[in-house]
């Protein structure tokens, strides 16, 4: 294949191959093709130094009201309209504009017009008009906007009932990738980064957290003061609210929680957290963001976790499963470097982040708890990643490393493991190319040096990589036969190259021949009972629980055997062990272990253990049990889950319409319970918030393969 063109970058970073002169949008050098953000039109006119936010969260009506203030630096003249992201839920009141004066002139206030027009269904497009006679290039001005938002989708409100404490309400704000364009307005693109500052005012007994380096509270007049001094891009501003408490666990780590799970957060974690924060640092070079603080949230958070500097938000479901916990923070920590200190200028190269980030995270566990258990972590996602693979099809644009973005496309849609497992794949593919494991851990040091508090494309990282390596680069390392760098960006399917994982045999090893063992009509009992699974850690449970799943449906006789076997040993281990059996019972139909499906969905109220699970049960022969166990939960779900589920039970692609579910037989086994099936009162079809696609049918992707830390 051809030699890589050497690129020449258009000012939101996104590469152009010479001579064109146009990006691929058919926009002109100097014009942005980010298609997911309305400020593309003119954010590179402007330089953002800073913005302060002036919050008060008033719980009982659930929204933030205040203002913002931005300084900005216009870069080129003529510039007459400032372009920022907003969305609907936010209502913008008035917009000012203060110049300062110059040679002892006073500064110049002035009321500004503006419009808002429709942009995404995701977004609107905030358009204010600049006064032409006092802005001019490189002259700072400040823009001061007054706005309330309510329940966008940044913006999380629980009532008391949701939280875990059940006793105070609680906020909190989620902005990956684009959702920050509802809790203020911005440049909501990783190209754009600056420092930020907040005042946030609360009632009395609720405690603010923001993910900044400093912080203030004033007791008297129940304010809070943040100040993040290092650039960050949009996405990375983040605030909880609510009943919370910290006690420290290192020199410069604290956890946060609700009193009520603050003994078990610090418990699981221990000192764990500065002795993984000291092995990054080993490898990657200094933490430089001070601060590693974690607060733990309700259920009701809607990913695993999120790499807000100096603040980790992770959902509190996950402290079941110690190994999750580690795999998770560890993957946060990481992002400290990768993601945060050097991030993707474009959500269309979201690999620069979370491939780096996981190759990062591997390499931490490495060093601090050995090769053999990173193998194993490792087979178990790729195993996940082989197996959306098989589901999609090996020519899904969605595989690619460099994603393409239609206009409308949510960002948030390409969260899935490629970006995460075929980017860490690349990244151990570039380490196997130098030949030496700390030669390419000095190449990363050296690339966070490089590029800290900036944002960049792939092509930055190749260059980099090339120049580091002259060698490579004299040998055509990125132009071999069938391994191109170019072939690993832009071609769909599965990696081309996957590490040596053949260290963590030790611990995958007995979990394939216990599948092997499986695998036959009729499984010999005597040696199926020398594999001990309580002996077996989380990762090697979890990895033989999926195998079975992936040859789900088993004969009826394996299925009695195997719950003879597991059913009450699992029932006493975590979450992420007994879902997947419950997948494999409500897959094969097993109707004697219905019952801990029921359970465990009575139990459970988070997104990612409650998703997968409906779906399986709906796209078998399950939908009533389903509809019936929804109607005795839905009152301890958030309405977005809430409606997520209802898409789920209720959706009518499938030819059922919503007001047939209900009159659907509903025939009680014994087996299932001793009440009787109750059929549901007819429901109208969610009509506000977010729709997700329609869920798979059973047998396509489930969402514990695509369920990953942020």
């Amino acid at each position: 294949m051809a030699e890589l063109q050497r690129p020449t970058l258009c000012c939101c970073r996104k590469v152009l191959t010479v001579p064109s002169k146009s990006c691929e949008g058919g926009r002109t050098l100097g014009q942005c093709r980010l298609v997911d953000i309305a400020s593309a039109s003119n954010f590179h006119s402007f330089k953002l130094r800073h913005f302060h936010l002036d919050l008060h969260l008033n719980f009982a009506l659930k929204r933030m009201t205040g203002w913002q203030v931005l300084e900005l630096v216009p870069i080129q003249p003529g510039v007459q309209t400032l372009v920022l992201d907003t969305h609907p839920s936010l209502h913008i009141h008035s917009i000012d504009c203060k110049v300062p004066g110059t040679a002892g002139s006073p500064d110049i206030f002035l009321s500004l017009t503006y419009r808002v027009d429709p942009f995404t269904d995701y977004g609107s497009s905030l358009n204010i008009s600049l006064p032409a006679s006092v802005i001019r290039p490189h002259r700072a001005f400040q823009i001061t906007i007054r706005y309330t938002t309510t329940d966008g989708p940044a913006i999380w409100w629980l009532d008391a009932e949701l939280t875990c404490g059940q006793t105070r309400p609680l906020v909190f704000t989620q902005g990956h990738s684009v959702c920050n364009r509802s809790f203020f307005p911005c440049f909501d693109t990783p190209a754009v980064k600056s420092t930020y500052s907040a005042t946030v005012r609360v009632p009395e007994g609720v405690t603010v957290l923001m993910s900044a380096s400093r912080s203030a509270y004033s007791k008297q007049d129940r304010v809070f003061q943040f100040s993040m001094e290092f650039p960050v891009p949009a996405y990375l501003v983040a605030l909880v609210a609510g009943d919370l408490q910290h006690a420290d666990i290192g020199p410069r780590s604290r956890v946060w929680a609700e009193p009520c799970i603050l003994t078990c957060a610090v418990s699981k974690l221990g000192g764990s957290v500065e002795r993984w924060l000291a092995v990054a640092e080993g490898l990657f070079g200094p933490y430089v963001w001070g601060r590693y603080d974690i607060v733990f949230l309700p259920p009701s958070f809607p990913i695993v976790a999120m790499e807000n500097p100096c603040l980790t938000f992770i959902i509190s479901s996950i402290l079941e499963s110690r190994e999750f916990l580690l795999i998770d923070v560890i993957h946060e920590i990481a992002h400290g470097w990768f993601g945060n200190a050097v991030t993707n200028a474009t959500w269309e190269e979201m690999w620069l982040s979370e491939g780096l980030a996981t190759y990062a995270q591997r390499r931490i566990t490495t060093e601090a708890y050995g090769e053999a258990f990173t193998c194993l972590e490792t087979v178990f996602r790729l195993d996940a990643l082989h197996r959306q693979m098989r589901l999609l099809g090996d020519n899904n644009p969605v595989s690619k490393l460099q994603a393409k973005f239609e206009p409308g496309v949510n960002p948030s849609s390409l969260m899935n493991l490629f970006t995460y497992e075929k980017g860490f794949c690349f990244v151990s593919y570039l380490s196997q190319l130098c030949g030496d494991i700390k030669r390419f851990d000095s190449f990363l040091r050296a690339y966070i040096e490089k590029f800290k508090f900036s944002s960049v494309v792939a092509q930055d990282l190749l260059d980099f990589f090339l120049g580091f390596f002259p060698e490579l680069k004299e040998n055509c390392a990125s132009q071999r036969e069938g391994l191109e760098f170019e072939r690993w960006l832009n071609d769909c399917g599965p990696p081309l190259f996957e590490p040596d994982l053949s260290a963590g045999g030790v611990l995958t090893g007995p979990v394939q021949r216990l599948c092997e063992l499986w695998g036959t009509d009729a499984p010999d009992a005597q040696a199926i009972t020398t594999f001990d699974l309580s002996t077996w850690s989380t990762f090697q449970t979890v990895l033989f629980l999926d195998r079975l799943l992936d040859r789900s449906p088993l004969p009826h006789e394996v299925m009695s055997q195997l719950s003879h076997s597991y059913s009450a040993l699992l029932d006493g281990m975590n979450a992420e062990v007994r879902i997947r059996w419950l997948q494999i019972v409500v897959r094969n139909s097993f109707y004697p272990d219905l019952p801990r499906v029921r359970s465990f969905l009575l139990k459970h109220t988070s997104r990612m253990y409650t998703v997968p699970l409906y779906e399986d049960l709906c796209g078998g022969v399950m939908k009533c049990f389903a509809v019936e166990v929804f109607y005795q939960t839905q009152a301890r779900l958030h309405p977005n889950l809430r409606r997520t589920l209802q898409q789920i039970l209720f959706q009518t692609s499938a030819g059922t319409t919503m007001s047939t579910v209900s009159a659907l037989p509903c025939t009680s086994s014994p087996t299932l319970d001793a009440s009787p099936v109750l059929a549901p009162p007819v429901l109208a079809p969610p009509t506000t918030g977010p729709t997700p696609a329609d869920p798979p049918a059973n047998g396509t992707i489930a969402l514990r393969d695509v369920n990953v830390s942020a």
